[in-house]
C-alpha cells in the first residue's frame, strides 16, 4: 500500500505542540511533506531557536507517528528556523532570547569528544579524499575515529573506503555504522542506490545530516571527522551552528579560482565562531613518473600564502599523484595500504598539527599524536 501525503497529515493532525493542545497541522509549523520513490517521508517543523530543546520531543513524536504508518520505509523529520511559506508564526513569549551560536553548539553527540569539519568552498578540490585519509591518519595516531559523509548530493565514502551493503537498524531505529580499516563510517550512500539522484530541498538535507549525526550508534570516539558538502550554503551554515564543531579544515587547490572560494569557507566558519584548524593545499605538485620533472599544474604555494594572509595555520601540501587517485578509486586509501609511504606521512604530519590545536601534545593518548584534516 503506497503512502500518501493525506495519510501523513492525518497521522500528524492530532499531535499536540503546545499546552493548549494545538495540533501540529493546525499550528502552521509543518513544512511541505515530501515522499520519495522509496517510501521515505520527509518534513520539517518550524520553531523559534529558543524553543528547540522543548520541541525536540514533538519532532520525535511526529517521526514515530509517521514511521508507524503502513508502507513507510523511513522518516526524516527535523526542526527548522525557516518558517513554511504562507504560515503564521506560532505564538511566542514577549522577549525570547535567541541563543548564542556557541550555546546552540553545546548539544554534544554522546560519546564523541571532538567533531571536526573538512570543508571546501567549491567541489572538485579533493576534499573527500583528504577527509578519508586524514581520518585514517588520526586512527594511526591511536585515536578512536568515526567518519561521517555529510555530502548528501555526492556521497564519496562508500567508494573511497570500498564499503558495500546497508547499515543494520538497532533498537529505537538507531543505525549501526559501517566499518572499514577500523573506522566507523556513515553515509547517505549506504541508504540509497548508487545512481539515485538526491533531489532534496535544504531542510530535507539537514534532516538527513542530523539523523546521521545523532541517530547512529557511534559509541565512544575521540574524533568524528565530517566530510562537509562543498560550498557555503544553508546546509553548511546550519551544520556549523547546530553541531558541536571543535574546528574546521579547509581544502583548496593552489589556483586562484579555488582560493577565492576557500576564503569564503574560512569567512563562514569565522562568522559562526568555529576555529580554523588549518588550510590544506591539495594537488600541489605533479612529478612525472617517466622523467621525474615537477610541474605545477594548478599553480603552487597559493594556499600557503592565503593561510598567511588570513592568519590561519597552513597544514601542508598534498601532491597531484596517480597512486593516490588509483588507490582511492579502488577503495584502498593510501594511508591504510601504504602507511609508511611518503604520501601517508604527509597526512600524518598534517594530523599532528591539528592534534596540537585540539588537545595539546600532552592530551593525546599513546601512540602520541592526532590527525585530522
Amino acid at each position: 500500500m503506497a503512502i500518501t501525503r493525506e495519510d501523513v497529515l492525518k497521522a500528524l493532525a492530532t499531535l499536540p505542540v503546545d499546552a493548549g493542545g494545538t495540533g501540529l497541522v493546525a499550528s502552521g509549523r509543518l513544512s511541505e511533506i515530501l515522499i520519495d520513490e522509496n517510501a521515505r517521508v520527509m518534513f520539517s517543523i518550524y520553531v523559534e531557536p529558543a524553543e528547540a530543546p522543548a520541541m525536540e520531543q514533538v519532532r520525535q513524536a511526529a517521526q514515530n507517528a509517521v514511521q508507524g504508518l503502513p508502507g513507510v520505509k523511513g522518516v526524516f523529520a527535523t526542526l527548522t528556523a525557516e518558517r513554511p511559506a504562507g504560515s503564521t508564526p506560532p505564538p511566542r513569549s514577549a522577549e525570547p532570547r535567541r541563543p548564542h551560536a556557541a550555546q546552540a553548539r553545546n548539544q554534544k553527540i554522546p560519546g564523541v569528544t571532538h567533531v571536526i569539519a573538512v570543508a571546501s568552498g567549491k567541489g572538485g578540490v579533493g576534499k573527500s579524499t583528504t577527509a578519508c585519509n586524514l581520518a585514517l591518519a588520526l586512527q594511526s595516531l591511536g585515536l578512536r575515529v568515526g567518519l561521517l559523509d555529510a555530502d548528501i548530493y555526492g556521497p564519496s565514502m562508500p567508494k573511497l573506503l570500498g564499503i558495500h551493503g546497508k547499515p543494520k537498524v538497532l533498537e529505537n531505529r538507531v543505525l549501526e555504522p559501517m566499518e572499514a580499516y577500523g573506522l566507523k563510517v556513515m553515509s547517505i550512500g549506504f541508504l540509497v542506490d548508487e545512481e539515485a539522484a538526491m533531489i532534496w530541498r535544504g531542510p530535507m538535507v539537514m534532516s538527513a545530516i542530523t539523523q546521521m549525526l545523532r541517530e547512529v550508534a557511534w559509541g565512544d570516539l575521540d574524533v568524528l571527522v565530517v566530510d562537509m558538502p562543498p560550498g557555503t550554503g544553508d546546509a553548511q551554515l546550519t551544520m556549523a551552528q547546530s553541531t558541536p564543531l571543535a574546528g574546521a579544515v579547509i581544502v583548496s587547490t593552489p589556483q586562484d579560482l579555488a582560493l577565492i572560494d576557500a576564503r569564503r569557507g574560512v569567512s563562514m566558519f569565522k562568522r559562526v565562531e568555529i576555529p580554523i584548524l588549518g588550510i590544506v593545499e591539495n594537488m600541489a605538485t605533479f612529478v612525472c613518473p617517466h622523467c621525474g620533472q615537477s610541474s605545477h599544474i594548478f599553480g603552487h604555494g597559493g594556499a600557503r600564502m592565503e593561510a598567511e594572509r588570513l592568519g590561519v595555520p597552513f597544514l601542508g601540501e598534498v601532491p597531484l599523484n596517480m597512486s593516490i587517485r588509483e588507490l582511492s578509486d579502488a577503495g584502498r586509501p593510501v594511508v591504510a595500504v601504504d602507511p609508511e609511504g611518503p604520501h601517508a606521512r604527509i597526512y600524518k604530519d598534517m594530523a599532528r598539527k591539528v592534534a596540537e590545536a585540539l588537545t595539546g601534545a600532552s592530551g593525546v593518548r599513546p601512540p602520541p599524536r592526532i590527525v585530522i584534516e
